[in-house]
């Protein structure tokens, strides 16, 4: 395999951007397993940047969505992953503003009528634990659905 210009990894990375949303952390490290230099690096994020194929906030809002509507995560399970691509906290909470308070209740009442129809006995104190434990797991907080799961 030979080395590719810093040109043909311009264009290999507009493809990879245009594809879906990336972070600068996901791009960093494909040009660094790609090997290659540091400065080469910097040129094609930089390149990236100003292209408009790499943009840190729409990469954050998209991530926040696509996780929520179409994974039912919670806001702590988003905040931990946008984390992990080292979203500042900034952009963090613009991208949590993409989800609607509503569907945020919706999704938590969604979810506990969905783990409790797994159950034997729905209603009773450990059924209620089991379910607050997947909730915890999905990435909500336990004030935001206690009282869902809880006054019944």
């Amino acid at each position: 395999m030979g080395y590719k210009s810093v040109d043909e990894v311009k264009r290999q990375m507009e493809h990879y951007c245009a594809y879906q949303e990336r972070s600068h952390k996901q791009v960093e490290e494909k040009l660094k397993n790609l090997g290659m230099y540091p400065e080469a690096i910097d040129h094609v994020i930089i390149h990236l940047l100003n292209e408009n194929f790499l943009n840190e906030e729409r990469f954050a809002k998209s991530y926040a969505r696509g996780k929520f509507y179409h994974k039912d995560w919670g806001k702590q399970k988003i905040i931990q992953g946008l984390k992990q691509h080292q979203i500042h906290d900034k952009l963090i909470s613009k991208a949590l503003s993409e989800i609607d308070d509503d569907d945020y209740k919706q999704t938590i009442l969604k979810l506990i009528d969905k783990k409790r129809r797994l159950l034997p006995q729905s209603n009773t104190y450990l059924a209620k634990q089991k379910i607050a434990r997947y909730l915890n797991q999905k990435g909500y907080r336990y004030d935001e659905f206690s009282s869902f799961l809880f006054d019944q």
